[in-house]
């Protein structure tokens, strides 16, 4: 279900790791659709489509009657093929084996939305995250973005403006190189002197 429909073998993708948040890129960290939501927070990861399946279906399984909304807003979209072990190098890429998604550090995965209990939804993404990989955490709708690990927080002073400044004046490496350089432009600013070439005899 979250996998894409007609694929070719020619679509073979490369292997690269996920995505990273850098500057001010804040997207997918914050809940957009429904009220709550599940947030990865501990390290970018490439997740299989089974495994997006099994978490959906968790959710699914705990809200089993209840009156709710569920969004998923990561697909696996990219192919992951293998090789048997000890084969030589060359020779392709590979077979085809599952679809799979990648998710950069604080990305949020699933959302909830509908007349459902803060804590009982909170036990369902409890319940998903211990199906996926890595460690997940609970977000609500209106929590603030987050930059990389780093939450923006305007109270504390956690700002993007404050995250683009330096922590700290840049300060030369060595500071006897730096007053050497001094000295010898302060010498470079004398005029030249004249060396007399006369002997006496």
């Amino acid at each position: 279900m979250r996998s894409p429909k007609g694929f070719y073998q020619y679509d073979a993708s490369k292997r690269l790791a996920p995505s990273q948040q850098t500057r001010e890129d804040t997207r997918g960290t914050t809940v957009v659709w429904g009220d709550y939501g599940l947030r990865m927070k501990d390290h970018d990861r490439r997740i299989s489509a089974k495994q997006l399946e099994l978490g959906y279906k968790t959710i699914q399984a705990k809200l089993r009657g209840m009156n709710f909304k569920l969004y998923t807003r990561v697909s696996a979209n990219i192919g992951v093929y293998t090789k048997g072990n000890e084969v030589r190098m060359g020779k392709g890429k590979g077979k085809f084996d599952y679809w799979a998604a990648r998710v950069p550090v604080s990305r949020v995965v699933f959302e909830l939305s509908g007349p459902v209990h803060e804590k009982v939804v909170k036990e369902a993404f409890r319940l998903a995250g211990h199906k996926l990989p890595g460690q997940w955490e609970f977000v609500r709708k209106g929590d603030p973005p987050v930059v990389g690990l780093t939450v923006l927080d305007p109270e504390k002073g956690i700002t993007l403006e404050s995250l683009k400044r330096a922590r700290r004046d840049v300060e030369p490496h060595d500071k006897d190189d730096a007053e050497q350089d001094m000295i010898i432009q302060a010498d470079t600013d004398k005029p030249p002197q004249t060396v007399s070439t006369t002997m006496d005899v």
